[in-house]
């Protein structure tokens, strides 16, 4: 069982406005994720907002304009800053706010800070422009820029006492992340294609006529698009179901974040599927209505309980 340690009743005024500059910048960067962290009490939802924001910078890093030889040091740099809120010598009055919030958050829940040196892993694989040939290269990958996130959030979740099954509890959030991630990938294809990036594994480019990429609105002429992204969607639904496990394990609020997050990310999948071509033509999002509908079904506990029905005792069992 993974517990949480009781924050303190009491956060000193330069905290607080650390969380608070961290709080900004998820709310402004990122909407999705904003959006499942509010269903979580005060400080589970900072904690949360400190883990983003230091991970919003490791990934503007990566994705920003910089030399790679820069990007490479100011990430080795942001690596010498995590270390020192794992080794505890980020002072209160820091001028680093995301430093300030996210040593608290670690001080307060039992973060698995090691997630952010696989996530800062990641974007270097970015930086050096890696490509992945098969389905288990990008794998590797994926739990470096999003299991890892899976994981370090859980240590902000924690699990609910006799959970059964709670010692898979990190496999199925590391699981979860795989899906958001493969559903990430799908959405932002032509945008990352324009940036030289390309993330879906080369056989599976290969076996459905796309190897030469996605620098339009419209497919590879003779290539079967469609085939290749309902391949993905599947591949993604999979990981999706298995991820979900995780749910039953959680309290109510800390299940709704999660279901409201993922339950975003399924939509989106329903949409890539329906209209493969719309991700070639500009970015698939949904209305913030669609998105208040999941927030609310997943603090009704709908989605927790379908997994609970359909999760039978030997499915929680460590494989061999």
């Amino acid at each position: 069982m993974i517990r949480t340690v009781d924050s303190p009743s009491h956060v000193s005024a330069p905290v607080l406005a650390a969380y608070s500059y961290c709080e900004t910048v998820t709310g402004q960067q990122a909407r999705n994720f904003a959006y499942g962290i509010r269903l979580l009490p005060t400080p589970k939802r900072r904690a949360m907002s400190a883990l983003y924001a230091f991970s919003r910078r490791v990934d503007d890093i990566g994705d920003g304009d910089l030399a790679d030889g820069v990007k490479l040091k100011r990430l080795e740099d942001t690596r010498a800053l995590l270390a020192r809120v794992r080794e505890d010598q980020v002072e209160e009055d820091d001028t680093d706010p995301v430093a300030v919030a996210l040593a608290h958050a670690a001080r307060a829940f039992p973060i698995p800070l090691g997630g952010l040196d696989e996530l800062i892993d990641g974007v270097q694989m970015d930086v050096r422009g890696e490509t992945y040939e098969t389905w288990d290269d990008l794998k590797v990958y994926c739990r470096c820029v999003a299991g890892a996130i899976g994981r370090l959030s859980l240590g902000v979740f924690g699990t609910e006492p006799g959970a059964r099954g709670a010692e898979r509890a990190p496999e199925y959030a590391d699981t979860l992340g795989l899906a958001l991630q493969l559903t990430n990938i799908l959405r932002d294809v032509r945008e990352d294609a324009a940036g030289g990036r390309t993330y879906l594994p080369a056989d599976d480019l290969a076996k459905f006529g796309c190897s030469a990429g996605f620098d339009g609105p419209t497919p590879p002429e003779g290539s079967d698009f469609a085939g290749l992204v309902h391949f993905e969607v599947r591949r993604a639904r999979a990981l999706f179901a298995e991820g979900y496990r995780l749910l039953p394990m959680l309290d109510r609020r800390s299940g709704a974040c999660v279901a409201a997050m993922a339950g975003i990310y399924r939509r989106l999948l329903d949409r890539i599927e329906r209209d493969p071509e719309a991700v070639l033509r500009g970015r698939v999002s949904l209305p913030g209505r669609e998105k208040a509908y999941v927030a609310v079904r997943g603090l009704s506990g709908l989605d927790a309980r379908h997994v609970t029905r359909h999760v039978s005792p030997r499915s929680v069992r460590r494989r061999p």
